[in-house]
């Protein structure tokens, strides 16, 4: 039997990359005592007046079909949220929303490239990006973020990295599973080079309330000039605690929304109305809960490096915002592969290989934050032993 070119593209692009993760889960079902940092889904309940929000919503009889764009009440929430954030007027028809993020970078990467045409995206990458860029026939071009850079993509790098075929530039501020966040010069060196190049900008900004506060979050969206070539997607999957709820959007420009839009239509015509009347609430006003979260994953990154930074050989990237941090395992002689599958084995802790992220990662690993403080202390505990025990048997 035959099948679409869709699924060549994507065989060695699906679950593999999280084959640790399930290991894991499987042997937590079995009755084993893993400790998971292996996922960023938050550890704080979601804000009560949300829910109430869904399930008053469902009782009023919210429950029939939607519209291919979203719920008007939605769109206007995200008119008046982005409009405050960029200080210039955002209309809803600038908006599509989506069951979350993936389906929403899946829909806009589908609308804007295709077979033949080169996205530019920084590795370390989220894991589902590849995919996501190999779904729609175009190609990825990888662009190393480096540790020396605070592993922010650099203009200079991407200049370097630009072809006739390029089409697109993929970013994710704040950055998963780096913690980055892009500096206003970046943004303006890249902005520059997508102008040169007529070159879209696609932003994930899903962390951007879960910043630890040194640094502002700035989004290309923001500046006027770059405003015709720019689309952001985001959710509240992180910011509220609502992974589950599978809500999100994009914004951009109208043009492409409307273009956009038949896409949408042909994955899923219209969100569920009681969820869309919930995040309409949830994105009238700053997260009441992404304080917390922040202040907490911060902590817990600074537990890591107080614990790990330096002993061992080892090494942690401090995070700037999101839910995660970096450990370099490099000095063991171990990739990121072998001490996270020795560590699940020999620990019982689960993280994840940051080769699951890129070539960059190698011999790195991501820890999710999610966990309360004493078992981040507790991971460490158990990474440090591994640590020493490969560097003494050497």
């Amino acid at each position: 039997m035959k099948y679409a070119a869709i699924t060549e593209r994507l065989a060695h692009l699906g679950g593999a990359k999280w084959e640790l993760h399930i290991e894991a889960k499987a042997r937590r079902a079995r009755g084993e005592p893993i400790l998971s940092l292996s996922i960023g889904e938050p550890d704080l309940p979601p804000p009560p007046e949300v829910i109430a929000a869904a399930r008053e919503s469902m009782d009023a009889g919210r429950l029939g079909y939607s519209n291919g764009r979203g719920e008007a009440p939605l769109l206007e929430a995200l008119a008046r949220r982005y409009s405050r954030r960029t200080g210039r007027e955002i209309t809803p028809r600038q908006f599509v929303a989506f069951p979350g993020t993936q389906t929403t970078l899946y829909a806009v990467l589908t609308t804007l490239v295709g077979p033949g045409d080169e996205v530019i995206v920084g590795d370390p990458l989220y894991a589902t990006y590849e995919g996501l860029i190999a779904a729609t026939g175009a190609s990825a071009v990888m662009v190393p973020l480096k540790p020396e850079h605070g592993f922010r993509l650099q203009p200079a790098d991407v200049a370097a990295a630009i072809t006739p075929a390029t089409r697109l530039l993929f970013l994710n501020t704040p950055h998963n599973p780096t913690g980055a966040m892009l500096r206003p010069e970046e943004i303006a060196g890249l902005g520059a080079l997508a102008r040169q190049h007529d070159l879209w900008i696609l932003s994930d900004e899903v962390y951007e309330e879960l910043t630890f506060g040194n640094t502002p979050f700035v989004s290309p969206f923001d500046s006027a000039d770059l405003a015709e070539r720019v689309v952001c997607a985001a959710s509240i999957s992180k910011s509220h605690a609502l992974p589950g709820f599978r809500s999100g959007w994009c914004v951009g420009p109208e043009d492409f929304t409307a273009r956009l839009l038949p896409v949408a239509e042909t994955m899923l015509f219209g969100n569920q109305p009681f969820i869309a009347d919930a995040t309409a609430l949830a994105v009238s006003a700053p997260s009441p809960i992404a304080p917390q979260m922040a202040q907490a994953f911060s902590r817990r990154a600074q537990i890591l490096h107080r614990m790990l930074d330096g002993r061992a050989g080892l090494r942690v990237n401090q995070p700037e915002a999101g839910m995660f941090a970096l450990v370099d395992v490099r000095a063991t002689g171990l990739s990121g592969i072998e001490f996270a599958w020795s560590l699940l084995d020999q620990e019982r802790l689960a993280v994840m290989p940051g080769e699951s992220f890129g070539a960059a990662l190698a011999g790195w690993l991501r820890l999710g934050l999610t966990v309360p403080d004493d078992m981040v202390a507790e991971a460490a505990r158990r990474i440090l032993r591994l640590a020493e025990r490969v560097r003494e048997a050497a």
